[in-house]
């Protein structure tokens, strides 16, 4: 039996493959502790693992507007909005991860730290104590790679020699502004006795494993350091919505889910206009609006069931399409299931999900201010075109042979397997 000290952030959809990925080893007969926020304390019970929670840390009480932390709907521009990310997720909290983190090395006395993404501090603090650690990417590869174009842009694969003018410029622009995060991190790097890095992202290069929760077929990437593995993505419905009742209109019509993020992105406007669409088209919709917005915000017309949760893997099994942000969980599930999505990319890496979407044609994306008119032509177009069924299910074929399962155990309870 091995230990493990999972040390998460609250991502909104990270959440729910990140915690699949705690179960899985609290299943096999490890021990789990998961040091997490307190919104994240309902989800993590079930699981079987210990909660813990940040004490020092950022800690947000629940996943309403108010208790958010960063706050990223309301950036007027990417300056803006990188400025905030470095300041208030990855640097300005790395000294307060770092000391909770290193508080529950010293009581949990882990074999391997589990990281998100985010929690550089944590990374640090495990480092420093000699413990090896991993990184959980529960979406596609963020980290600069052969074949992956910049991310953040929403930019398809580069094309000939513009192509690769295009990512060398864009790659230089984004690298100049995450350098501005270098110093603090190398600051806390050394109040830890540990030698400085030379790029940002190095310290999430130290991982021993970078584990890549999708399928290597939805990605870009062609080719990736040693440390990374693609172990597969995980299909659980979030451990809030699996049990939530949920009946979609009557009627013979095609069915249609519609699922914006778990997290507040400033989405009603978004998601009133999507279900506007939905009065003059012969479909039937099912909405789900997530832990933050109450289902009484949209007023639907009679074709349309908005509910607070529902268990998306038993509507997807009836499901003609999908509309969604583009979250990473929702868009996998969804080509799991071999239906075609509407993406309205919001932020985050939402846009770069959905150009790996429509460079596959298995869905459409349009901007998260199109009309309720352009909705309901893009809907039309993927309910009654095959070919996106057809894209839907190439991608969904791969999707479910890689979901995580043993190759992503493998990796985990292989601690002392040295880094190829």
């Amino acid at each position: 039996m091995n230990t493990y000290l999972f040390a998460l952030v609250d991502g909104g959809g990270t959440v729910p493959p990140e915690l699949a990925v705690a179960r899985l080893l609290h299943d096999r007969g490890h021990r789990v502790v998961v040091l997490a926020e307190d919104s994240m304390r309902a989800d993590v019970e079930p699981t079987g693992a210990v909660f813990r929670p940040w004490v020092q840390a950022t800690n947000r009480a629940s996943r309403l507007p108010e208790d958010d932390p960063y706050r990223d709907w309301d950036c007027s521009n990417p300056l803006q909005l990188f400025a905030r990310v470095l300041d208030r997720q990855f640097v300005g909290p790395a000294p307060a991860y770092a000391a909770d983190t290193a508080a529950a090395i010293a009581d949990v006395e882990p074999d391997l730290v589990v990281c998100s993404m985010f929690a550089m501090g944590a990374m640090a603090a495990a480092e420093a104590a000699r413990v090896p650690f991993d990184v959980l990417f529960p979406n596609i590869y963020l980290l600069p790679a052969q074949g992956q174009p910049p991310m953040g842009f929403g930019l398809g694969p580069a094309r000939g020699p513009v192509g690769r003018l295009r990512d060398r410029a864009v790659a230089g622009v984004s690298g100049r502004l995450w350098a501005k995060g270098l110093p603090g991190i190398n600051a806390l790097r050394e109040s830890l006795g540990l030698e400085p890095v030379d790029t940002f992202f190095d310290q999430i290069r130290h991982a021993r494993r970078h584990l890549v929760l999708t399928s290597p077929e939805f990605d870009f990437t062609t080719e990736c350091a040693g440390n990374v593995r693609y172990v597969g993505p995980v299909l659980d419905d979030p451990a809030w919505a699996q049990s939530e009742p949920w009946a979609a209109p009557v009627g013979d019509d095609p069915l249609v889910l519609v699922a914006l993020s778990s997290t507040f992105q400033d989405q009603a406007a978004c998601l009133q206009r999507i279900v506007d669409a939905f009065a003059g088209l012969p479909v039937r919709g099912i909405v789900t609006t997530g832990p933050a917005l109450a289902p009484d915000a949209i007023t639907a017309p009679d074709n349309v069931s908005v509910v607070a949760a529902a268990p998306h893997s038993q509507i997807l099994a009836e499901a003609a399409a999908v509309i969604t942000h583009g979250g990473h969980g929702t868009v996998i599930r969804a080509l799991a299931a071999d239906v075609p999505l509407v993406i309205l990319p919001h932020g985050r890496d939402q846009a770069d999900n959905a150009v790996r979407v429509t460079t596959r044609g298995a869905g459409i994306t349009l901007s998260r201010n199109a009309s309720s008119k352009k909705i309901a032509a893009a809907v039309r177009n993927v309910v009654t075109d095959d070919s996106y069924r057809a894209g839907a299910r190439s991608l969904g074929a791969s999707i479910r042979r890689d979901a995580a399962g043993e190759a992503l155990l493998g990796e985990l309870e292989d601690i002392g397997k040295a880094v190829c």
